[in-house]
């Protein structure tokens, strides 16, 4: 049956059904409960179909503009889908006094839109031009809370970053990928001869422009000026986009690895301020959405597969820059279906409902 509307502000979920959609049903079961109704939405092939949010047998609906229906002012839209879906249904829902919270890529550039890390800069989604806010991508997601509370305490400089980036960013497709790949190669001595793994696992290597499986692969997006690829350009500018530094200089390296599920990245920022790690080490422990992780003498320091399920950006192996008195590195790992994606938009929603929950007293 399809939820029944009460008090509180109702909550429709488009893209329910897909990968980022299914980590943010688990959220809103886990969560506090502070909508009235939670509506499911979908593809059409999806209609129809029975999920439990929050131990409530709910109906998926087809995505059309019925689907909407009901929806109006002080009303939150979650869309978790590809950015063609977002760009067009958006200003249906909008026309309707609903918010807009879009995890796509869809607006994300849009100068009336707010990108919005809750941790480092939830105070934007007061301020709602077009009625849409968005959420970054997912290896934005994973370092923005530590940066930001470095950024904080010393004035960040500049910032060089490689990712390494789990096959689920890439949606079910990556996901089941990297598992048939896996399954082709377990087993074999492949990996000591040039080209043995690209042979057994064929031309159809899924979402990645080479094997993942016993390799890593040096590139993510589509092919942009000077050799930078669209992801790599898409973190430098929502990392600027949420600290507020429209200038800040910026190197991103995308580098999908053979890991399931979390991001990883080692961060090299420099700041206005020198900077100590004992120090460093205490603002990250404060920081909220962050736990410190740095014990390599115990072999302590964060991994994906720790990482995978959680809500947190794990971080370690904190160090002061040898050559640089105001500069950082440090390793972080975060689960990028759960804290880089569906977490972190359902973190907005959240605020956005506060947001009128507050205006309404």
């Amino acid at each position: 049956m399809t939820a029944t509307r009460s008090s509180g502000p109702a909550l429709a979920v488009v893209g329910a059904t897909g990968a980022v959609g299914s980590v943010v049903l688990r959220i809103l079961s886990q969560r506090a409960d502070v909508w009235g109704e939670v509506r499911l939405i979908a593809s059409a092939r999806s209609a129809g179909r029975t999920l439990t949010v929050r131990a409530r047998e709910t109906e998926v609906l087809a995505l059309t503009e019925d689907a909407f229906d009901g929806l109006g002012a002080g009303d939150v839209v979650l869309f978790v889908t590809p950015a063609e879906v977002s760009a067009r249904w958006a200003p249906v829902v909008t026309a309707r006094g609903a918010v807009v919270v879009d995890q796509s890529s869809a607006f994300r550039e849009d100068p009336e839109v707010p990108l919005v890390v809750p941790e480092v800069n939830g105070h934007a989604v007061r301020t709602l031009p077009r009625g849409i806010v968005a959420g970054p991508d997912c290896v934005t997601a994973a370092m923005i809370a530590s940066l930001g509370a470095l950024h904080a305490e010393y004035g960040l400089a500049d910032l060089a970053v490689s990712s390494y980036q789990a096959a689920s960013a890439a949606g079910r497709a990556g996901s089941e990928a990297l598992r048939r790949q896996l399954s082709l190669v377990a087993g074999t001595s492949l990996g000591e001869l040039p080209g043995d793994v690209r042979r057994a696992v064929g031309e159809d290597t899924g979402p990645f422009a080479a094997p993942l499986a016993m390799n890593v692969v040096p590139w993510s997006g589509e092919l942009c000026a000077d050799g930078w690829s669209s992801h790599e350009l898409a973190v430098r500018a929502q990392t600027r986009r949420i600290l507020g530094l429209d200038r800040l200089p910026v190197a991103v390296t995308c580098v999908q690895v053979p890991v399931l599920t979390g991001h990883s990245l080692t961060v090299r920022a420099r700041f206005e301020a020198e900077v100590g790690a004992a120090r460093a080490r205490e603002v990250l422990e404060a920081a909220p959405g962050v736990v410190l992780v740095d014990d390599p003498a115990a072999g302590e320091f964060p991994t994906p597969s720790d990482a995978a399920g959680t809500d947190p950006a794990w971080v370690g192996r904190v160090r002061a820059s040898l050559d640089d008195p105001r500069g950082l590195e440090f390793f972080v790992c975060a689960d990028n279906l759960r804290q880089g994606a569906a977490l972190n938009a359902t973190r907005i929603a959240e605020l956005v409902a506060g947001e009128f929950a507050t205006f309404s007293l």
